[in-house]
């Protein structure tokens, strides 16, 4: 295949994975809103376009299917049937297997799909004999449009209705019809090319991580030259030279710092690329579970770096489902309990400093840690003395509990006991942490935190026994001096008190068997937080922030339990190699028991 052909599939391939992800949000708004004249001339329009880019590039099956999508759309624009759920639920199953053949064309698999029962529906519809299922057409009478929800979403029973006008006179082959878009679609590419070119500039992701690379190498070099210049400020003062050294250093330095900034804006994504799939998502679980909910969203332009986007989708999909399946009631249980029969669902996101903070938030029955105690007491993770010794919080604790769960029954949407504490880990890869609240009868939030980007991180350098290690500074609350004496020893594990708390402590030295002045007198202790939680970490010496370059290390470099400790690695302005702390791993460590000193 010539190159130019090849470039032109890929930029279809890209516009219809666009214009596909839109749909399912627009349509789930469309049946709230069903007389919304304009976001059904948007639809129509982007079911057109994609099919006339389908037509061009011969892709007959998304032809077929998109041809006889656009003509139920036509009649509900044009008033000549209306928007039930059952014909909802027909569209987007169409919309689905128009993402189903989007991966064929994709994977140049050559596969071609069973379209006949889908168009099969689709005319029905169109020409009046299907306009809505029968359960759907009662359930709409009974309640607003917004909150429709029949027993049955596979309820295929219709009512009749006039198709309005002769359907034959109105029906072009999908090829005709195609031909017509193609015209519409590519009638001036001059222009589309314009304005594509003009607003936008697509860019293979591995370039962009390519440059961003290269920023990271300058950042080092940037780090290393302000070294020297330090150095040479030391020695040198009053040398003519060291000031013009001096002024260089610092604009090299804020040049770097404005290219550094630049080039990760350009990785930034808005999380409304994770969040226009729950709207659908949201939609078809109530459907099926016979609920009602309202999702509500906020906060969908938050930006962050491309690849915590596509490594927290799965963790929120994950949360959303619960909130459904457990926390939001039916409509009587709601009711029963003075309760609108329309639970609410909150999604936001937000950037608080160099972090990304996200809530999955409902109105539901809240989470019982009464009964998570003694379920956990019931299968064998905790005793029965411990459970009940357990905090409310330290209770919620043990939904990340591999295999623990509180459902009464398994669905297909959750309660095998798979999940929570993928969820927790898949946080935890992003340097992350989330945060229940909960209140029984009155609902559950879900908070999550991680940074912005996973590639360059501020962080305090500090050394013991003579080696240095970095901590990332957002995990750092306070630090305080402290002598040995102030150390004690509880159940194995060392502490200190700390206005009233007790604080573990981790000496890194030890980790090795190395020799450190911690136990020659006074020393450090960085107070850091993970998981709500709070330790301490013993240094000799505060050396000062730094920004840090994260590096991977491979292996294990500290074998807990198959447990790595730290980041990764960074090269520091003196050129030394320096572990990054990974502050919720050794935390979990302390939890765990699997801290083992040298």
């Amino acid at each position: 295949m010539p190159d130019e052909m090849e470039e032109i599939i890929q930029d279809f391939i890209i516009e219809t994975q666009e214009i596909l992800d839109g749909l399912d949000e627009k349509f789930v708004d469309l049946e709230k809103d069903r007389s919304n004249q304009d976001l059904l001339n948007d639809i129509f329009r982007s079911i057109h376009t994609l099919k006339g880019a389908s037509g061009f590039l011969g892709f007959n099956q998304m032809v077929e299917l998109t041809h006889t999508t656009e003509n139920v759309l036509k009649k509900l624009k044009d008033g000549l049937i209306e928007v039930t759920p059952y014909i909802m639920d027909v569209i987007l199953e169409a919309v689905d297997l128009m993402k189903l053949l989007l991966v064929h064309i994709k994977e140049k698999d050559g596969v071609e799909e069973d379209l006949s029962g889908i168009v099969s529906k689709l005319q029905a519809i169109e020409s009046g004999e299907a306009a809505a299922g029968k359960d759907d057409a009662s359930a709409a009478s009974e309640a607003e449009p917004e909150d429709a929800t029949p027993e049955d979403t596979r309820t295929h029973d219709t009512d009749n209705e006039p198709a309005g006008r002769d359907r034959d006179e109105e029906r072009e082959s999908p090829a005709q019809a195609a031909k017509g878009a193609e015209q519409d679609a590519y009638a001036h590419p001059a222009d589309r090319e314009k304005i594509h070119v003009e607003q936008t500039l697509r860019v293979d992701i591995e370039r962009l991580d390519n440059v961003l690379n290269l920023v990271g190498e300058l950042v080092l070099a940037r780090n290393r030259l302000m070294k020297i210049t330090s150095n040479i400020e030391s020695k040198h003062p009053d040398a003519p030279e060291t000031s013009k050294l001096t002024e260089t250093t610092a604009f090299l330095s804020l040049i770097t710092t404005d290219l550094q900034l630049a080039v990760m804006k350009t990785r930034m994504q808005p999380v409304r690329k994770v969040f226009n799939k729950f709207p659908r998502m949201v939609r078809d679980l109530a459907r099926s579970r016979g609920k009602k909910v309202e999702l509500v969203i906020n906060g969908e332009e938050t930006e962050v770096d491309k690849s915590v986007i596509e490594n927290i989708a799965d963790p929120l999909v994950h949360l959303v489902r619960n909130a459904l399946d457990h926390g939001i009631e039916s409509p009587e249980e709601r009711e029963s309990a003075g309760k609108p029969a329309q639970g609410t669902l909150r999604l936001s996101a937000a950037q608080e400093g160099n972090n990304i903070v996200i809530e999955i938030e409902d109105d539901g029955r809240g989470i019982d840690s009464e009964l998570i105690r003694r379920k956990a007491a019931e299968k064998g993770l905790i005793t029965e003395t411990e459970a009940a010794s357990l905090s409310d919080r330290e209770a919620l604790d043990l939904l990340f509990t591999p295999g623990f769960s509180t459902a009464k029954e398994i669905t297909d949407i959750s309660g095998r006991g798979v999940g929570m504490d993928v969820v927790k880990t898949n946080i935890s890869k992003l340097n992350g942490t989330i945060d229940i609240q909960t209140e029984k009868g009155k609902g559950s939030r879900f908070t999550i935190r991680f940074p912005l980007t996973l590639a360059i991180v501020q962080t305090l350098m500090v050394e013991t026994a003579g080696d240095v290690y970095a901590i990332p500074i957002g995990a750092i609350l306070e630090t305080v001096r402290v002598t040995e004496e102030d150390v004690e020893t509880v159940n194995s594990q060392e502490v200190i008190q700390l206005r009233g708390d007790v604080l573990p402590v981790v000496r890194l030295s030890r980790l090795f068997g190395s020799f450190s002045s911690e136990t020659a007198g006074t020393f450090y202790v960085v107070v850091v937080t993970a998981e709500n939680k709070k330790f301490g970490i013993a240094v000799d010496r505060l050396k000062g922030q730094e920004e840090a370059v994260i590096k991977a290390v491979e292996g294990n470099l500290v074998n807990l339990n198959d447990t790595n400790i730290f980041a990764g690695a960074t090269i520091t302005g003196d050129g030394r190699v320096v572990l990054i702390v990974d502050v919720a791993t050794v935390m979990e460590s302390i939890a765990t028991g699997a801290l083992v000193y040298a």
